[in-house]
Formats: C-alpha cells, sequence, structure tokens
C-alpha cells in the first residue's frame, strides 16, 4: 500500500494511473476505521483499479471543539486494516495540505432544504464543512467514483447533489450499513460508549424496525412518537426522529406522500451522538 501525505506527491501517483487509462474510486473517512468503513474499501476495489482511501479529521466541519478533541485518532491501526484490506493508497495529509492559507477552498452552491434539517438543524455549519473537504478531497484526487456509507444519507444526498450541480463526471455510490450483532450501526463513536450503553444502544435499530413494520398502517405521528418513547425509555436523549422522503430529506406527514421513504434519527446517550436510519419504503419507479 502507498502511503502520500502531500497532494503533490498523491496527484503525481493518480496522473501516471490515469495516464494508464487507470480507474481511480475514493472513500473519504476520518479515520477510527471499522468494517463499514472497509465494506466501502472492498465496493470500490470491485469497480475500479486503485482504490484511494483518505483519513483526515477535517475541523472546519465540527461545531464542537469538545467533540474534535474527543474523535478517535490512530493512524497506524488504520493503515493496518487498510493494508490487510489491500487498499492500493492511503492519503494522509495534514491540515496546512488541505488548507494552505493561499487557497480558497469554500464552496459556494445552493443546497435548498437538503442542509437545513435534521443534522444541518442541531450541527450548524456541519455541512458547509464537509462540502468544503469533501470539495477539496476531489479536486485532489480526481476519482472516477466516490463511495459512501448510507448511515450518513444526508451527507451523502448533499455530495450527490454537489455533484450533480457542478456537472462532475465522478459518480457517487452509497453502500449499505453495516451493524453490530445486536443491530447498532457501525461507526468510529461506538468505541466510546461504555459496555453497558453499548448494549442499551441497540434501542436505536429496534426503534427503527418498528416504525419499518408500521409504517403502512399507523400514521407517522404515532410512529415518531413511539419511536422517541423507546428510545427515552433506555436512557437515549433523542434530537430528532424523521420520517423523510429519501430525495429531498424533507418531513412527509403520511404514508402516501412518498414512494421513497426513510426513517432518520439522531440521539445522545450520555455525551455519545449517534445517528442511524432505515429505508421504509422504496417503490421509486
Amino acid at each position: 500500500m502507498y502511503i502520500f501525505k502531500k497532494v503533490e506527491d498523491l496527484q503525481e501517483f493518480i496522473a501516471a494511473k490515469k495516464e494508464k487509462g487507470l480507474k481511480i474510486g475514493f472513500v473519504p473517512t476520518m479515520g477510527a476505521l471499522h468494517k463499514g468503513h472497509i465494506s466501502l474499501i472492498d465496493a470500490s476495489k470491485k469497480d475500479n483499479d486503485i482504490t484511494v482511501c483518505s483519513i483526515f479529521v477535517n475541523p472546519t466541519q465540527f461545531d464542537n471543539t469538545d467533540d474534535l478533541q474527543k474523535y478517535a485518532r490512530n493512524l497506524p491501526k488504520d493503515a493496518e486494516m487498510l493494508g490487510l484490506a489491500e487498499t492500493e493508497v492511503l492519503f494522509a495529509p495534514n491540515v496546512q495540505e488541505i488548507y494552505p492559507p493561499d487557497l480558497k477552498t469554500e464552496v459556494n452552491l445552493k443546497f435548498g432544504g437538503l442542509t437545513t434539517v435534521m443534522e444541518g438543524r442541531f450541527r450548524i455549519g456541519h455541512f458547509e464543512g464537509m462540502v468544503q473537504v469533501v470539495n477539496r478531497l476531489l479536486e485532489i484526487v480526481r476519482p472516477d467514483a466516490i463511495y459512501m456509507g448510507q448511515k450518513d444519507i444526508q451527507q451523502a444526498a448533499i455530495v450527490s447533489n454537489m455533484l450533480m450541480q457542478q456537472k462532475s463526471a465522478t459518480k457517487i455510490v452509497i453502500c449499505p450499513i453495516l451493524r453490530e450483532d445486536h443491530g447498532l450501526a457501525m461507526s468510529s463513536r461506538n468505541e466510546r460508549l461504555e459496555p453497558a450503553d453499548r448494549e442499551k444502544a441497540k434501542a436505536i435499530h429496534e426503534a427503527l424496525l418498528k416504525a419499518k413494520e408500521n409504517i403502512s398502517t399507523l400514521d407517522l405521528d404515532t410512529i415518531k412518537k413511539q419511536a422517541q418513547d423507546h428510545l427515552l425509555s433506555v436512557g437515549f436523549k433523542p434530537e430528532y426522529f424523521e420520517i423523510v422522503d429519501g430525495d429531498s430529506l424533507q418531513s412527509i406527514s403520511q404514508y402516501s406522500d412518498s414512494k421513497y421513504i426513510v426513517a432518520c434519527v439522531a440521539a445522545f446517550m450520555k455525551d455519545v451522538r449517534l445517528i442511524d436510519n432505515m429505508i421504509l419504503r422504496n417503490e421509486k419507479a
């Protein structure tokens, strides 16, 4: 596995591969890798000749400085995982490489309601920072495809919209959520949960499953209240449990409002914030 820390070195490597007609897949991460990340690597390797994985804890997308400081960092362990997954390239830049002082990296695009609901409502500035770093990384890597997880469904929807607005040649591939044995979505943040709390956290998956079971028979307000009550009963502090159109991410009021319905949730277990989602209906033509 090649490891690059400098933009110039990585771009020189990629340019040589592209001259040979090789396809480049890209998996952007913030490290603290787990099986969910490796599933993105595997998906990219199936589609492309070269897979580039970036590890960069992006300061511009954290609205909480404590959260930024607590974010798990273990580059040697991450590199070992990527090597075992036979990843061709690891890009591990520092902040100055991504945000050199003489380079304007802000992205001036309009995303409508995609950035103002759910995560956008509770994490002010998060998506501006996320778009900024993903756009910068795409400019550096120039991949044929970028691979993102469904767990961060709002992030994936915004990146997809950005690529469409930019008329980018890069396509986005959204990969399914990987879950722990009891249903908790795999996340770097799970490592911060105490063992007893990690067991309780399966309640998120239980609430999503119950919503899917009842989506066509109960009114949506009832489903959302049941979910919130279930989360509260095990010690979660829910921020939201929304049932939305999967394309616009806007809340819907009844089952007949959309053929593509997703339940999205964010909740705190003590000081650890977890997000998850589940497709409740997908009958898109």
